[in-house]
């Protein structure tokens, strides 16, 4: 790996993120749509000016773990026990509502096939691409929009990583049937055992941050402890429980948010993540885009996949939350921030096509996916809340 064209590429991709960040600020949506549209000009797609490598690959990785951090160390812990039980309950309607239309999707272009058939176990697993949530740019725009630490906010958040968690349950259990050497019940015991040994080693670390904030407040040492923390926990969820790195990243943020320091530790975190790893993330979005070989049907298919996928979220989480006691546009609000796919939708297909369960040519769809619900989400989203707060004015 040349180390000089990767100093080359991260210089284009800040000076690029940065304008059409701040173009996007101008034309009143967040920055975040602008840096995901400066990976698409910058990408293979447009101008092909940069290269997504190894490296590159890495930051924008710990650039969604930063984000994931930052957002656990924002919870409110009291709104998050009380959203409990209605955060479960949208994020099993955001996973069942896609994974049935995505299914349905398929055998409706390709053809209905007979239960456990291989044709079948494919139109299954594209449903199960489109149950993945990735709530870091929901996150990012909640931010700007100053909302993440509301109560809708906290909801979203956690339905988002309760979703993850189904999800992966949802993606080993039809691997399982293509592969009898996948058991679903051994990474169901896993999960469980993450969020036990999450929750006692939570415990005593959060005792021990108490005791180091107490004595050192407001230092340097209690942030850098506290990234330590963030990427123990990252790598002990995925390398020994097999769960999400970004969601034993906002496990480990949960655990500290209720620290006197919590906000010294975000603020510190922040600028990194702003600066560097965010901008990284945002426009990797974009450098993944290449559009090759393909075909007027793929063209239709990956067309219908966005809208199936967009529009069983909204109706899976925005029908839910209604049930639950949400009401206007709250109930949109929701659907429309669980909509978001992102790496994770990205894993899920890479499974897929490890296991023979689908072929490459899907992936043209699943980034059409990542790219069109990483753009319209925070558009929609600032809509959704600037329309409430003209609501409020005229009242």
């Amino acid at each position: 790996m040349d180390t000089l064209s990767i100093f080359r590429d991260l210089a284009i991709i800040f000076i690029f993120a940065k304008a059409f960040g701040l173009l996007a600020r101008k034309l009143k949506a967040p920055q975040v749509v602008g840096e995901i549209v400066a990976g698409l000009v910058l990408g293979p797609s447009m101008l092909g000016l940069v290269k997504l490598n190894d490296f590159m690959s890495i930051c924008a990785e710990i650039g969604v773990i930063l984000l994931m951090f930052s957002a656990g160390l924002g919870t409110n812990l009291k709104e998050l026990m009380k959203t409990g039980p209605k955060a479960l309950a949208i994020a099993c309607a955001g996973v069942f509502v896609p994974l049935a239309g995505g299914t349905l999707l398929y055998s409706c272009f390709y053809g209905f096939a007979e239960v456990g058939s291989p044709k079948f176990l494919t139109a299954v697993f594209i449903g199960v691409i489109m149950t993945a949530t990735s709530v870091s740019i929901t996150v990012e725009t909640l931010k700007e929009l100053g909302k993440l630490k509301t109560e809708l906010g906290t909801t979203i958040l956690s339905a988002a990583i309760i979703d993850d968690v189904i999800g992966i349950l949802v993606l080993t259990f039809v691997i399982g049937f293509k592969n009898p050497k996948s058991n679903p019940l051994h990474v169901v015991l896993s999960t469980l055992a993450f969020f036990a040994a999450a929750f006692v080693l939570g415990f005593v670390f959060y005792k021990l941050f108490k005791l180091i904030d107490k004595r050192y407040p407001h230092t340097r040492r209690v942030p850098i402890l506290a990234l330590a923390l963030c990427f123990i926990f990252a790598y002990c969820a995925e390398k020994f429980f097999g769960i999400a790195d970004i969601t034993g990243a906002y496990v480990a943020g949960i655990v500290l948010c209720r620290l006197r320091d919590s906000e010294y530790i975000e603020e510190k975190l922040d600028i990194n993540s702003y600066m560097i790893f965010a901008p990284i993330f945002f426009a990797s979005i974009g450098l993944k885009t290449k559009i090759d070989g393909i075909t007027w049907d793929l063209v239709l298919f990956s067309v219908c996949f966005v809208l199936v996928a967009l529009i069983t979220k909204i109706i899976g989480c925005g029908g839910m939350s209604r049930l639950c006691g949400f009401r206007g546009n709250d109930t949109l609000k929701i659907g429309v921030g669980m909509m978001t796919r992102g790496e994770v939708a990205l894993i899920v297909a890479q499974k897929g096509l490890a296991q023979g369960m689908i072929d490459s040519q899907y992936f043209t769809a699943v980034i059409l996916l990542i790219v069109v619900s990483s753009i319209a989400t925070p558009i929609l989203l600032k809509l959704l809340y600037n329309k409430d707060e003209h609501k409020k004015i005229r009242a």
